[in-house]
């Protein structure tokens, strides 16, 4: 199973999970529980229940790079394209924009 903290502003906002069913979000409830908390995307708005999807949802799949750039990470981390999860981890620790996303060790 692979993890990732998912963070809005250095703040954590939720955990997403791949498993052998697919993925999971689910927010955090401490970030729920904040008066200023926002969704990490409109697609995901906030909510107690846990999103699941077979695959990666589209909000986290559109953070990963495209062309040249994801050849490049590709490339270096030795990692199949195919393999969303992965690739998500390995670039979108500081991504452009309020959300990172981090393996969760």
């Amino acid at each position: 199973m692979k993890r990732a903290k998912v963070y809005y502003d250095e703040r954590l906002a939720g955990v997403l999970t791949e498993d052998d069913n697919g993925f999971n979000f689910r927010y955090d409830n401490d970030y729920l529980a904040l008066s200023d908390a926002l969704p990490v995307s409109l697609t995901l708005p906030l909510r107690q229940e846990p999103y699941m999807s077979e695959v990666l949802f589209p909000f986290f799949d559109g953070l990963i790079p495209e062309g040249w750039l994801l050849d490049i990470a590709q490339q270096s981390w030795k990692i199949d394209v195919r393999d969303r999860m992965s690739l998500l981890l390995a670039c979108c620790r500081d991504c452009i924009g309020n959300i990172s996303v981090r393996e969760d060790v």
